[in-house]
């Protein structure tokens, strides 16, 4: 007897995940999988929120540690953190983060615009907030983290990576 295959839910698209103490989401069509950390190589003249690089079923993959990038110190225990792994623009990054927490919806509401804060908001990355559970969750604009790695490319330092990972 064959199993049905689940449908995702539409009205569920977002992937929600905590760092420090604020919740942020990305869109779930973004996200190909959810892993605990495996052991990183850092990377030379990388941008400091580029935690390095790991071997993924072998394929390196550049890991953007948001703590760093949100301006909160390293995590002291990141084994205990999760990966959450997505294309951006066809390329595959990771983004540590200090745990995932559920996949939701917006309720058919649209994103309210991001507050602004002055300059670094292009930094930032925020592409709009929502309230799930009582909470205000930032969804983020992944094509802000393109930038991060794509200097990464463009140095070499992903193709000298293959050599070291």
């Amino acid at each position: 007897m064959a199993t049905e295959k689940q449908r995702p839910d539409p009205q569920k698209s977002l992937v929600g995940f905590v760092v420090g103490d604020v919740a942020y989401a990305v869109h779930i069509s973004a996200v190909k999988e959810i892993i605990t950390p495996v052991p990183l190589t850092e990377l030379p003249h990388a941008p400091r929120a580029v935690a390095g690089v790991a071997d993924h079923r072998g394929e390196v993959i550049p890991i953007i540690d948001l703590r760093v990038r949100f301006g909160l110190p390293r995590s002291e225990e990141p084994r205990r953190n999760k990966w959450i792994l997505i294309d951006v623009n066809g390329k595959r990054v990771g983004l540590a983060v200090d745990r995932v927490t559920e996949v939701f919806g917006t309720g058919g509401q649209e994103l309210k615009s991001p507050p602004t804060f002055g300059a670094g908001d292009d930094v930032r990355g925020i592409m709009g907030v929502t309230t799930y559970d009582s909470r205000l969750v930032f969804v983020l604009d992944l094509e802000r983290f393109e930038s991060l790695t794509s200097t990464l490319e463009h140095a070499g330092l992903l193709e000298a990576a293959k050599e070291l990972v």
